[in-house]
């Protein structure tokens, strides 16, 4: 029997094409069969991966009282200051002022009046003595006095 007989046969057998279509249709349902698990595992593993993280970003925000993100010092009224505040600027205009209860008092009505700041109800109180308490006006020069210096001669 030569090759074109064999290949004649073939193409004649009513079965020979069945033979390669089950193939792939066990292949295939092989594949849904798995495919959930093999999605569910990998959806489980990025979840644990994101709640890490969450973990990870919430223990290391905060660092010496501090709050890295945006620079405000942590205390009670922080987190309505940031929200308040940061809804329309950076948190480092805050950051890097200081005024008296009133001097505050007056930025927010100016805000008021100039940039559409809403009425903060309630929350001006507590964001008032947030600033007050944190951002008040230091009573000291330049830097410290120097103290307890023993001086030598050249």
């Amino acid at each position: 029997m030569n090759l074109d007989q064999e290949d004649l046969e073939k193409e004649t057998d009513p079965f020979f094409h069945i033979d390669g279509i089950v193939k792939w249709v066990r292949i295939v349902f092989i594949i849904i069969l798995i495919s959930p698990f093999v999605l569910y595992f990998t959806a489980k593993i990025d979840i644990e991966k994101q709640e890490k993280i969450v973990e990870i970003s919430a223990e290391s925000l905060i660092e010496n009282g501090i709050d890295l993100e945006s620079g405000l010092i942590v205390d009670e009224g922080y987190e309505v200051v940031r929200g308040t505040c940061g809804a329309c600027h950076s948190l480092s205009l805050v950051t890097q002022n200081s005024a008296t209860r009133e001097g505050w008092k007056d930025v927010i009505v100016w805000m008021q009046k100039t940039q559409k700041l809403w009425d903060l109800g309630e929350s001006e109180v507590v964001i008032l003595d947030y600033l007050e308490k944190n951002y008040a006006p230091k009573e000291q020069g330049r830097r410290a006095s120097l103290k307890n210096i023993e001086w030598y001669e050249l």
